[in-house]
């Protein structure tokens, strides 16, 4: 058996990764020398105060940045900017004002060559998954801000990836309906088997969804963020949201305030 039949779908290495920009007329270093390798089916929270680069690292999975050095591997294969393997859910949904539900997580499968019958059966199959079966007529402007966001989770899911990418996607959402949505990505990814990339700030949202949370540590993230990787089973366990305890977010917190000390973030 070959080495790329051997590597199951939607498995992601990350080897020797560095980024940097020029702001006013200095360098800056977001990331420096990140090895991560993500197996095939994982959920994996990247955690990381702002302005760490967690959002670059992101990006530049999602082929939307390039990095200065080093590669990302998605089933083996390096890269080149975009691919269908991949989608995103940023913060915002960003949804078409013009279009309905349906037709917004229809769109992307048009643009793809889809038929409009096959688009929109394939995004009604995703708007029942998210729950909004009942507002497939509704438009942007008559949805709450967690009823929005599903209507972009469905809108990534339909295009069917390997690889989820999540850019702090409950971040604009009030505490209430973030306990629901975390509910929620914890239940598709459970029956879409896709492998899950969450970059935040939020420890105890990082800590609901997997107990394998990767701090992206320091200004810059100047050590790879699998340094402070916890152990964890060959298939993550799929028991749902448990609000973490009290002290659960400790350990991370005290990693996160020893790579960058006084960061406002993490000085509580």
């Amino acid at each position: 058996m070959s080495l790329a039949q051997d590597i199951r779908r939607g498995e992601v290495t990350i080897r020797h990764l560095s980024k940097s920009y020029k702001l006013n007329g200095s360098h800056l270093q977001v990331l420096k020398d990140i090895n991560l390798h993500i197996r095939s089916g994982e959920s994996l929270a990247i955690v990381g105060a702002s302005g760490s680069g967690k959002t670059t690292l992101l990006r530049v999975l999602a082929g939307l940045e390039e990095s200065d050095t080093g590669e990302v591997l998605v089933d083996g294969k390096a890269i080149r900017g975009v691919g269908a393997e991949r989608a995103v859910i940023f913060q915002e949904p960003r949804l078409l004002p013009w279009l309905d539900v349906l037709g917004n997580v229809a769109f992307g499968l048009e643009t793809r060559g889809l038929t409009r019958e096959l688009a929109r059966a394939r995004a009604r199959h995703y708007v029942k998954l998210v729950g909004l079966q009942q507002f497939e007529a509704a438009y942007p402007r008559q949805l709450s801000g967690g009823m929005a966001q599903r209507v972009g989770i469905a809108r990534a899911l339909a295009v069917q990836p390997e690889i989820l990418l999540l850019d702090e996607p409950l971040g604009a959402l009030d505490a209430m309906t973030k306990i629901g949505m975390q509910q929620e990505l914890a239940r598709i990814w459970r029956d879409e088997d896709v492998t899950t990339i969450l970059v935040t700030h939020d420890l105890e949202e990082a800590l609901s969804r997997r107990p394998d949370s990767d701090p992206a540590a320091g200004e810059g993230s100047r050590a790879a963020p699998d340094r402070y990787r916890s152990a964890a089973p060959a298939r993550p366990q799929r028991t749902g949201i448990r609000p973490p305890s009290r002290g659960a977010a400790q350990p991370v917190r005290a990693a996160l305030k020893a790579a960058a000390p006084g960061h406002p973030d993490y000085s509580v």
